[in-house]
């Protein structure tokens, strides 16, 4: 099976293509666990800093989709009213994705915030049960759980419910139902169009609705150095460029639902890597929840009769 067969969202089904696209979505939620890390260390706002992510990442995920545009199986391009309405739904739930868990930080904790955009994977079975009638499991169900729990454990104790924050809660919980609402449309967009083609096209709608949501926020939108520009082009090359990219990728073999749950790797990793450059503090109960949430993600494919 060559390169642009496996690119193809048609032509992918054999097992090799399965465990590709399983190994694909891991080395994709790693990639995007670096971007809190960059956002932290970015010298604009954290609206400003989405923009940019999207925005740097645009020329080159274009030459790629020109590139792969130029081959003997070029890939369908968007023709239709329908496909570009798709795209842009698309690229309007990523906005909000970004946009909203940004806001969610400035009426509560960044751990109730990260935590409850966590919880996509619910509204992602939810929504593939609702919308594409495909069956989930209990033993997935189960696993599903045991991850989310392990979330809950790894946040551990700065994670705080309050009537004081209940506006910025409520705000992490839409973040992960605009989180949802990206993997489903993504997965079905991989029906028909290449990665390169729904990143170039979501990116750009995203781009533009993001500017005026950070323009809005009152922050900086330039960084005030060459160092500050390093991390944004680091955030839009690595997290999304790269990170996004896999995770696109591998939505044309796997299930939505089960993505979703795999993606919450990206926190545990995420945890790790402030440890190791931040300096951040990894304690036991931190430990405990990653280990249940991996325990539970394996229970989830398992049950997905994946790889």
């Amino acid at each position: 099976m060559t390169a642009s067969q496996l690119e193809n969202p048609i032509e992918v089904s054999s097992p090799k293509g399965a465990r590709l696209a399983l190994n694909a979505l891991f080395l994709g939620a790693l990639a995007i666990a670096f971007a809190p890390i960059f956002v932290r260390m970015s010298q604009v706002g954290p609206s400003s800093t989405a923009f940019w992510r999207l925005v740097l990442s645009l020329p080159v995920l274009f030459a790629w989709m020109q590139l792969e545009g130029r081959g003997t199986q070029a890939p369908r391009r968007p023709s239709t009213r329908s496909d570009y309405i798709q795209l842009i739904v698309a690229g309007l739930f990523f906005t909000g994705d970004l946009g909203v868990w940004h806001w969610s930080i400035r009426f509560t904790t960044v751990a109730n915030a990260t935590l409850l955009a966590n919880f996509a994977p619910i509204f992602v079975a939810l929504g593939s049960w609702l919308l594409f009638r495909q069956r989930v499991t209990r033993a997935f169900v189960f696993g599903m759980v045991m991850a989310l729990a392990g979330t809950v454990f790894l946040v551990g104790d700065s994670f705080r419910l309050s009537l004081q924050h209940l506006w910025g809660d409520i705000l992490g919980l839409i973040t992960a139902v605009f989180y949802a609402g990206y993997i489903l449309s993504v997965k079905e967009l991989r029906r028909e169009f290449s990665t390169s083609t729904i990143l170039t096209w979501s990116g750009l709608v995203s781009s533009i609705a993001l500017l005026p949501i950070a323009q809005l926020s009152g922050e900086s939108l330039l960084p005030a150095s060459a160092a500050g520009w390093m991390v944004l082009v680091a955030l839009a090359l690595l997290s999304h460029f790269g990170g996004q990219g896999l995770i696109t990728f591998a939505l044309a073999k796997l299930p939505a639902a089960f993505t979703s749950v795999v993606l919450l790797v990206q926190p545990i990793a995420a945890t790790i890597f402030a440890w190791l450059i931040l300096g951040e503090t990894l304690g036991v109960w931190q430990g405990l929840g990653g280990a249940l949430a991996l325990a539970g993600i394996y229970v989830a494919r398992r049950a997905s009769q994946i790889g």
